[in-house]
């Protein structure tokens, strides 16, 4: 009998060209899972991961890509949407273009809800029992003077809210991860300047650490009853009572 946490399982994960994405689908693999990545563009090195190109900027990008991945995979049971722009410290809530904005909430929030939705009738309609994470962020809550990202991310929790709500009579299980500063996710290390030095676990986290949670949360060991919820994962940055805007 298998001791690993995913054995068999279906996955897509979104934003797996490098970051947080990536790490998770490394993780998902290495716990026993069939994973399928997607990204705009593939990643810098090959690492075993299948891989297919797809852009959530264009309006029928998300139905591709589920499309897609359920004739090369046969089924999923396991979504990450992951995919995110990477976002500039100059788009700030009195510079932003209608583009930029557009182009972060298109890719967050609208293709995240309607491939969660629409992965969650694929799974309803197969009799799965499957698992769908958002990642979103600790700037769901906390202003971080970047309007478009901090919005984007505080829609995709309440999707997520109402995706879970609606699928979990069905057992399809539907949560988000909140990551607190990951260099190599949104933002490169000297980027963070003073704010490591405020975390209270004093270091900026890794993909792997974000990983690891969505291993557990999406395993049927240790998620089984974890349904609408965000979990934070930022070695106790949400308990500062604001977060610089490098952030």
């Amino acid at each position: 009998m298998s001791t690993k946490l995913l054995e068999g399982e279906r996955a897509l994960v979104t934003g797996c060209a490098g970051g947080i994405g990536r790490g998770i689908a490394q993780a998902l693999k290495a716990e026993g899972a069939i994973v399928l990545g997607s990204d705009i563009t593939p990643p810098p090195v090959a690492d075993g991961i299948d891989f297919l190109a797809a852009d959530l900027s264009k309006r029928d990008g998300w139905k591709s890509l589920l499309d897609s991945a359920v004739k090369e995979l046969g089924s999923i049971s396991l979504l990450v949407h992951a995919a995110s722009p990477r976002r500039q410290e100059v788009d700030t809530p009195l510079s932003v273009s209608e583009e930029t904005w557009d182009a972060m909430l298109d890719i967050n929030l609208r293709s995240g809800f309607f491939l969660a939705r629409e992965t969650g009738r694929h799974m309803r309609d197969a009799g799965i029992k499957g698992r769908i994470l958002l990642i979103t962020s600790q700037h769901r809550l906390m202003p971080r003077n970047l309007a478009h990202y901090s919005a984007a991310k505080a829609g995709m929790t309440m999707a997520m809210k109402e995706l879970a709500r609606v699928l979990a009579p069905d057992g399809i299980r539907v949560n988000a991860l909140a990551p607190g500063a990951i260099p190599g996710g949104g933002f490169v290390a000297n980027d963070l300047g003073g704010l490591v030095a405020q975390i209270p676990l004093g270091r900026a986290g890794t993909p792997d650490d974000i990983a690891q949670v969505a291993v557990a949360i999406l395993s049927e060991r240790f998620g089984r009853y974890v349904v609408g919820t965000t979990v934070e994962v930022d070695g106790g940055l949400g308990l500062l009572s604001w977060i610089p805007s490098k952030a």
